[in-house]
């Protein structure tokens, strides 16, 4: 996002900033309702949570890279788990050197790998790559927070045997006379399951009714093609339906979101249809009844632009040929 008309932005800035001020002093007195430290990392002594958000369950994009040419980070890895999201107001009169260093040493000290880092400087327009970050993390944040003066970044990982750990840490000064910090901690997990019971019946129905039927119980790592076990179950019904079913042949069409190269996708999609006839495969199912195939994102059944639509659209789907 680039700023191109610098005089109205200004006008802007002063304008959000006279709206915080009334309440400015309250916020960093007070956490909002509800909000605590995450577990793994505290808080900056003196510090106040304006922004707490907790999912069970959520996708995350962690920028791992500068912007390129067209204003789309050159690295980045998308990850699914329990995602943490808190914005603090730093006590004022403590740099935003001071306040970097010491979560970065936290962050060290806890075991964590620093994956990338960057300073405002290092990035060259701080602005842009900060508006990215803001429109990246999915969330009711204040994108002024971010923006002007002195910027940091700060992405690692934690490898934990029950499952890795993700951080990032974007602080700012921004408009404000304090650092503004904003904590994200992914918890890389399964997905959990067994919410939504697949059957065989229901699947002929489908098929016999439209000819194809979509399939959300077959489960993959972000950006694998490994079936994971939890996906048994649904392996089973669908191996049940083409036992009772002995003439039915099958396109199994694998389906992901927009996230990524198309190219990437479609190579994905592809691999992901491959395993699950693999798959199928050790309940006595003939291969030759399945023709595995990968669209990517070429067919959506939802709009993308939010994770209830992205994950619609990651899907199997059986088609009668």
């Amino acid at each position: 996002m680039k700023i191109k008309n610098k005089k109205v932005f200004g006008l802007l800035g002063v304008f959000v900033f006279v709206m915080l001020a009334t309440n400015m002093v309250f916020a960093q007195e007070e956490d909002v309702e509800g909000s605590k430290d995450h577990p793994l990392i505290s808080r900056f002594p003196g510090s106040s949570i304006s922004y707490y958000d907790v999912k069970e369950f959520d996708e995350y994009v962690l920028p791992l890279g500068k912007l390129d040419k067209d204003g789309k980070l050159t690295k980045s890895q998308k990850l699914e788990g329990k995602v943490t999201q808190i914005t603090y107001y730093a006590p004022e009169g403590r740099s935003i050197l001071e306040v970097y260093r010491n979560y970065e040493l936290a962050i060290k000290k806890a075991g964590f790998e620093t994956l990338f880092s960057v300073t405002s400087k290092e990035l060259g327009d701080w602005n842009e790559w900060a508006g990215v970050f803001a429109n990246a993390i999915r969330r009711a944040s204040s994108l002024d927070a971010y923006l002007g003066g002195e910027g940091r970044y700060l992405a690692a990982k934690l490898t934990r045997p029950e499952g890795d750990v993700y951080v990032a840490l974007c602080m700012a000064v921004g408009w404000y006379s304090h650092a503004v910090v904003q904590l994200d901690v992914i918890e890389v997990k399964p997905m959990e399951t067994g919410l939504v019971t697949v059957n065989a019946e229901a699947l002929a129905k489908d098929i016999a009714k439209t000819g194809h039927v979509a399939v959300y119980g077959i489960y993959f790592d972000t950006g694998k093609a490994d079936v994971k076990p939890e996906s048994e179950p649904t392996l089973k019904e669908i191996a049940k339906l083409l036992q009772q079913s002995p003439k039915l042949q099958l396109f199994v069409v694998g389906h992901t979101d927009n996230v990524g190269t198309l190219n990437s996708n479609m190579e994905l999609s592809k691999l992901r249809a491959e395993a699950v006839v693999k798959a199928l495969g050790r309940y006595g199912i003939d291969a030759k009844r399945l023709h595995p195939v990968g669209v990517g994102p070429l067919s959506p059944v939802s709009s993308n632009k939010t994770e209830e639509g992205r994950a619609k659209n990651r899907r199997v789907e059986l088609v009668e040929q």
